[in-house]
Order: structure tokens, then sequence, then C-alpha cells
């Protein structure tokens, strides 16, 4: 079979997204790759392709035994032999996979990257072809990526080792410049085939929200999404445990996932979340990569993430279907200080001599400031994710929450002297929130100790809003009119910038929000118990996707398998709208392929037949 029969056959796809097909040919002449692709772009497939059409075995490096599982679980229900090497596995079955593999049983296999350089894996290696190593989730090798793991360093030496070098696949889906020079050059990729389909995600909407009742917003949210699946990622275990718990006494269906949690309780909750017994989780960053569920149709974050990479994988776990998906950041100021003392107390890094660990500790705490500014620019968000990456665009999408709200331009410039001269009055001695405080007037015993109410600047600005006031602040620093010590206690600096404020007639001029905005995207269009289906169906499609979906359900409980293995919601809801009534009609479904017609096609006719009586 060619690459487009394969594609049809196990995959179920009449065509090929964009950059598969390239990445793909490279692969097949023998070519190195790196494919920079985001979430839901098909990276898998890109690999996965090839491999069938290889002569011997496609090793696929992973990170996380999750990862592991669920694509191997996918493959197999596709109809192709593959295995995954790990430590979930007891050493008996650890020794079959292995004899397994020797009789060629798997033209693909997932190994963990720490398992490489084992004895046993090393005999293994050396005595059978392998075509090619595929490393997924390739960012994880470079210190400057936002999950770097030291296991990932060990890819080139196992490399090095084999008879014959085999071709070299590597994949991500967020990597600034100096991540991908570090992924080309430590796993030592040659003249590799190199592609950048883009970091836009245009199905995923995106909104920045600072509620005082964090919980109250998030509890708004299910109620208008019963029914959807999806994640709600907290900064801390203590703030998983609250949420969950409050959520749980609500009667919502949510389980939670952090380290704290035993290793039985993490897998039982996981796999809740997967079959959708529950189908909202509540975790910690911890939880989530390589979780390849396509039905998570918004990512709320409780909480600021410490970078834009980290921000960005997480909420790309929402609409992994192409369906619309919703990411929300709540955001509070605390949240900045809480990820400056996991910066400063990281222990992921100690294998670093002092003068790198210092060196990537600088560059957390700048990422740690643009993550910041993205929670209160007025600007375009989704324009502001992809120039972090370094794509350019309009400063419009239409599907983010700046965009969908009404600004008016406002003349700060009196209210931002005042601000600046307080600083500069203070001698540049304190944070953000003294100096906030020390301009609206409050009567603090922090206020009295500093003896800030005798700043000459002191009430000055009584009269304005707490949060007006802040706004200004924060369009101050992402201006540059303002900075901040990257130290524990993130002291306020005075710029050229500033200067020029004080002592030139330049006026400063930024976009605020009316007081009277559009409704939030989040409340427009939601009815109870839509199953993120409404407004894309008559009603008699929606009773007919639930039809479907209730079948879904009943085979992946008997066979044991996530639902989204068996169809995704894509595919449903491709079927409610060609409504096909025979196998040549069900094979141009997207997602249906000739082994998935063999196993399901005739049970998923009847329903549609029934559905539409």
């Amino acid at each position: 079979m060619d690459r487009r029969e394969i594609l049809k056959q196990y995959f179920g796809y009449d065509s090929f997204r964009e950059g598969q097909e390239y990445l793909i040919d490279n692969i097949l002449k023998g070519k190195d790759v790196l494919g920079i692709m985001p979430t839901g772009a098909g990276k898998s497939i890109c690999y996965q392709a090839p491999a069938l059409m290889m002569n011997g075995i496609t090793l696929v490096i992973s990170p996380l035994i999750s990862l592991m599982k669920d694509q191997v679980e996918g493959l197999n229900q596709a109809g192709i032999h593959a295995a995954y090497l790990n430590s979930s596995l007891t050493p008996g079955q650890y020794r079959k996979a292995l004899a397994y593999a020797r009789l060629g049983r798997y033209p693909i296999i997932y190994v963990a990257p720490e398992r490489l350089m084992t004895a046993e894996f090393l005999d293994f290696a050396l005595h059978v072809s392998i075509a090619m190593v595929a490393v997924d989730e390739a960012h994880c090798v470079s210190q400057w990526g936002q999950d770097f793991r030291p296991g990932y360093l060990k890819i080139v030496d196992f490399i090095s080792k084999l008879t014959v070098r085999p071709v070299v696949a590597a994949f991500t889906a967020t990597a600034t410049k100096e991540v991908k020079e570090d992924i080309i050059d430590i796993l030592q990729l040659q003249d590799p085939a190199l592609i950048t389909t883009g970091f836009d995600r245009k199905n995923l909407y995106f909104g920045v929200m600072a509620p005082k009742d964090r919980y109250g917003a998030v509890k708004n949210y299910l109620d208008t999404h019963l029914g959807d699946s999806g994640i709600i990622y907290c900064l801390t275990r203590k703030m998983v445990e609250e949420v969950w718990e409050k959520l749980s006494m609500e009667g919502f269906p949510v389980t939670k996932y952090h380290a704290g949690l035993g290793d039985e309780e993490r897998k039982n909750n996981q796999e809740d979340f997967i079959y959708d017994k529950k189908p909202v989780m509540v975790a910690t960053n911890a939880f989530g990569m390589g979780i390849d569920k396509s039905n998570v149709r918004f990512v709320l974050h409780f909480g600021m993430p410490k970078n834009l990479e980290s921000y960005y994988q997480e909420a790309g776990r929402a609409g992994r279907d192409g369906q619309p998906g919703e990411c929300i950041l709540l955001y509070g100021g605390q949240d900045v200080v809480t990820n400056q003392f996991f910066i400063e107390n990281n222990q992921d890094n100690q294998e670093l001599d002092e003068i790198t660990r210092r060196i990537v500790m600088e560059r957390d705490r700048e990422r740690l400031r643009k993550m910041t500014f993205y929670c209160f620019t007025n600007e375009c968000l989704r324009d502001y994710i992809l120039r972090y990456f370094g794509e350019y665009g309009e400063n419009y999408c239409g599907n983010c929450s700046n965009c969908l709200s009404q600004f008016e331009n406002v003349d700060v410039t009196e209210n931002a002297k005042a601000i600046i001269s307080c600083v500069e009055a203070s001698r540049q001695r304190y944070g953000a929130n003294v100096i906030i405080d020390t301009l609206h007037g409050a009567n603090t015993a922090k206020i009295r100790s500093y003896r800030m109410n005798e700043n000459p600047f002191y009430a000055v600005l009584a009269k304005a809003p707490v949060h007006k006031i802040r706004q200004i602040f924060n369009y101050l620093f992402l201006n540059e009119y303002l900075t901040v010590t990257n130290d524990e206690y993130a002291v306020v600096k005075l710029t050229e910038k500033s200067e020029n404020v004080l002592h030139e007639d330049m006026r400063i001029v930024m976009k605020m929000a009316k007081e009277q905005n559009h409704p939030a995207k989040t409340e427009a269009g939601k009815k109870k118990g839509s199953g993120g289906q409404v407004g894309i169906f008559t009603e008699e499609e929606s009773s007919l996707f639930e039809k479907l979906r209730q079948l879904r359900l009943e085979i992946a409980r008997v066979e044991k398998v996530p639902p989204y293995i068996v169809f995704s919601d894509k595919t449903l809801t491709h079927m409610c709208s060609i409504k096909p009534g025979t196998k040549a009609e069900m094979l141009t479904v997207s997602g249906v392929g000739e082994y998935k017609f063999e196993k399901y096609g005739e049970r998923f006719l009847q329903c549609v037949r029934e559905g539409l009586q």
C-alpha cells in the first residue's frame, strides 16, 4: 500500500493535513525531519504511516506512560500491531513484549527515554532492524523547553550505539527559536527536513478573566456547559483539592489529579476522565501530557501558568478533534507570587551546573513576565500568543475575549504621571501593591509602617477604582514605562521611558474596556445539557448525535477502551451531517477506515437508520 491507501485503510482519512505529506515523504527518502505542528494537527500520523511502509521497527520515544498507552490503544483499534515498553509492565510482561518484538510482530514500539540505555533493551535493539527513531514531545530535550527532561539527553547516546543509524524524526507542538535550534543540535539531526505549520488553533476561543470570585466563575461556567468534557487546571495541590471538593458537593461529575495522590488513585481518576465516567478533571499541570482525549471542549485555568509554552500546551488539550473549544484563564494578582516561588525553588534542574542553572532561572523569570503581560493586555490574545512563537499576523482574530469586547481609547497621562511619580518619590523601594495602595490612600498597617502615608502622592488617585489604577499600572509595565526586579520581592523600578513621561510633553493613550461590554462568549448561545453541540445541529441531528454517542459508549465499555478511541466526536458529527445509509457512504465519513468499518460500521449504520425514523 502507498501512503494514501494507508491513511484511508487504517486511519479513515481521505487526505493529509498541512505538513504531513511533506514529512512522510522525507522520512521515506531516509531523511531526518523536524515537525513543529500544533496540538491536534496530526503529528503522530507523520511517523505512524511511514512506519508501516519501512523495513524494520520504528521506536517512538515518549515521555509519559499515559501517552504511550493511549497511542498504542488507538493503533491496535485501527488494526495496527503496536506495543509499549515502560515501567507499567511487570518483568514478565516486559520480556514477553520484547520476545514478540524480536519476532517482528510490532512495526511500532513506544519506549520511555530512561529505558533506552538499559542492558536488556540495548541487547534487543542491537539484534533487530530499527528503521526510525521518532522523538515525540521533542522540546523535552531542551533546557529552554517548558518540560526539560534529562532522560531525553540519552537518545543520542542510544542512537550512536546502533550498528546502522536510523532515520531520526522529531516532533513538538510548542518551540521557540531557541528550543528549535536545541532540538536540531542536541539530537544531532542531519540536514533535517524542517516544517512549521503554524501555531494557530483557529477552533479555540481564548479568554482572560479576573473575577473577584474565581470559584463562582468556574461554577457558573460548568452550569452552562453541562455534558461537556473539560479540564480545570490549578496551580497547587491544595487548590485542586478545594475546587474538586466544592464541585463534587455541588453535584458536578468531577475527578482530580495531582502528584500527591497514590498511583492507583491517579490511574483510576485518569481513566474515569478518559472514559467519560467523570468528564471534568480538576488537576495540577502534572496531568495532561499525552492525554489524547479528542472531545475536551474546554480548558479553564484557575490561576496563571508560569509561561506561555505551558499555557498553550495545556489550553491546546481542548478541541483536539477540530471542533470548537474554549480556553479561559482566570487570573489573580497572587498568581505571579506563587509562580515566582516555584521558579526560585525549582528542583528540576539540579543536574545543571550553577551558572547554567542561574541562566535558566533568569529565562524562567522573563517567561513569567511575558505570561503576566498576556493576562492584562487589551490586544488580541491569539495574536499575542502567536507573536511569542514568532508568527505575525493581524491584531484581530474575532475569537478571543479582547476581540469580542468593546474598547475605547482613553488618555491616562495624568494617572500615569501620578503612578511614576509615586515610584520615584518612594525611591524605587516597593512592589506594585504598595504603590497602588499608596495612590488609592489605603490606611493599612503596612502603608503606615513603610510611612507611605507621608508620600507626596498618597491618595492622589483616591477617587479612581483600584482595578482601573491596576490596569494603567499593567499598561505601563507592558510598554516598558516601568519595570520590576526579577527577585523575590519584585520591586518596581523606573526606566528611560518613565523619565520621558515626567519631563516631556508625552501623552499616554490606552485601550480600556467600556463599562457595557458584549455578553461573554461563554455565556451566549449555550443551553444546559448541550454536550457542546448546540448551534451545530438541527433538533433531529442533535438527537441522532446522542444516540450515536450512546452506542459508542456501549462499545467502549465492552472493549475497555476510551470512547474516542472507537470514534471521535468529529466523526460522529460528520455521521450526523451526511447520514450514511450504505457502506460506501459510511467510508466517506472522516475517521472511518476499512478496518473500523468491519468492526463497527454496520452497528453505526443501523443506529443512523433508527435515529432518522
